[in-house]
């Protein structure tokens, strides 16, 4: 990642005793490590990867967030705001865009969300560094609604563990030679469940979501102001 500006460099310490995960973000493209590490998930899948998506050249303005385990980049999330150049879900899903830009909605985007499948807790890993993408696009940029694009079997992931809303049928996304669903999720709902869930891990099987395992109040509140201060 070259960022032309940075966001937040510094380590968070886990409320629960894990100093080892540090999670940064900063504007510009997906690279390096983290660009490797979407590419191998993706690769997984089956899906391919195409150099338009995740260059920096066409990506000025994004967030980048990662998340590293002792110096290992184990967790990555791009945020892109919506603006003149639109999102990348407008290539396929631009009505239900338009509809919503109607409506005087801000949007926002993520995307390139990967996890490495060999990090000792993959789960909490996600469910931070969807939080920490959430205070960028909701708290500090007032974003009303989240939209992302999901294989069709991965739907009934996001809806369990994040809350998200299929919106559409799938449609093929020739970005990935793949099928999309486009999913969404009104940015204050995640904010009601952070707020009700975030800072107790023990209520996981309660919650039957990742939000226990995303920060409670005052690890949120530390990396809010962290952000604030970096600019």
């Amino acid at each position: 990642m070259a960022p032309t500006r940075e966001a937040s460099h510094s380590p968070h310490t886990h409320p629960h005793g894990d100093a080892t995960l540090h999670l940064d973000s900063g504007f510009g493209g997906l690279e390096g490590e983290a660009r490797g590490l979407v590419e191998r998930r993706y690769g997984d899948r089956g899906l391919s990867i195409g150099p338009e998506r995740y260059s920096c050249r066409n990506q000025d303005g994004d967030i980048v967030c990662t998340a590293r385990d002792q110096g290992r980049v184990v967790g990555t999330l791009s945020v892109r705001f919506d603006g003149p150049d639109g999102l990348h879900a407008d290539l396929l899903f631009r009505e239900e865009l338009d509809d919503w830009r109607a409506e005087g909605l801000k949007l926002c985007e993520f995307g390139g969300l990967a996890v490495d499948k060999h990090s000792h807790e993959a789960k909490r890993v996600l469910a931070q560094i969807f939080h920490l993408g959430y205070l960028h696009a909701h708290r500090r940029a007032g974003c009303h609604r989240l939209i992302i694009e999901v294989n069709p079997r991965h739907v009934g992931f996001y809806r369990r563990c994040l809350g998200l809303a299929p919106r559409t049928a799938e449609r093929h996304n020739p970005r990935v030679n793949a099928p999309a669903v486009l999913m969404s999720v009104d940015l204050a709902d995640v904010r009601e469940q952070i707020s009700r869930w975030g800072g107790q891990p023990e209520l996981m099987a309660t919650a039957r979501s990742l939000y226990p395992l995303a920060w409670g109040q005052a690890a949120e509140a530390t990396m809010l102001a962290r952000l604030a201060n970096s600019g």
